[in-house]
């Protein structure tokens, strides 16, 4: 499901390409971050419209399918990428995932967007060697490819059990304006450049 915010006319499109974290799993699409990122636009008269193609359960396999058939049909000025946690959840093969990432964010910048990666980590119990590397296939990424990046998507949030749903997954609805002061950081930037 896609959802577009903001005016239909706006003079920027943000595609945010991500999970079910930012699909708003469990929670009214009003309160999730990305619908959280358009009252923002709007309140500090940036001209942009948010795309949000986020699905859940989404891997970068996933993504880096859907990702020329996105750029294709909303020609984006900035793209968020926030894919990989479903990548780490199963135990995916690192190497899948960063060549996964380096497409998306190539693709993107090959139809002229600003790219903003946007990290995960994985909890300690899948052992030091695969969180680590986990953790550093974005910033590899990232610098391959000169795109900034926000570390870790919840950053503020992974220790506080109150700031997650039942499932111990998915942030509720208190955890998304951290969740958009974390983006908004990496974001900001790109939207007062112009192409």
């Amino acid at each position: 499901m896609v959802l577009v915010s903001g005016a239909a006319h706006a003079a920027g499109t943000i595609l945010v390409f991500g999970d079910s974290i930012s699909a708003a799993y469990g929670l009214a699409q009003k309160d999730g971050w990305v619908a959280l990122l358009g009252e923002r636009l709007r309140d500090r008269k940036l001209d942009y419209s948010v795309v949000n193609a986020s699905i859940s359960g989404e891997t970068t396999a996933g993504g880096a399918a859907r990702i020329d058939e996105a750029l294709a049909r909303w020609k984006p000025d900035v793209v968020v990428v926030a894919l990989g946690g479903n990548d780490g959840l199963r135990g995916l093969a690192i190497g899948q995932m960063q060549a996964n990432l380096a497409r998306m964010v190539a693709a993107s910048k090959a139809k002229k967007a600003r790219v903003l990666l946007v990290g995960m980590r994985m909890p300690p119990n899948y052992g030091p060697k695969y969180t680590r590397e986990f953790e550093d296939a974005f910033a590899t990424v990232a610098k391959s490819e000169n795109v900034p990046l926000v570390p870790f998507l919840l950053d503020g949030i992974g220790e506080k059990r109150d700031l997650f749903q039942a499932d111990n997954i998915h942030p509720t609805s208190a955890a998304q304006p951290i969740i958009l002061d974390n983006v908004w950081k990496g974001l900001e930037p790109l939207l007062r450049r112009t192409r």
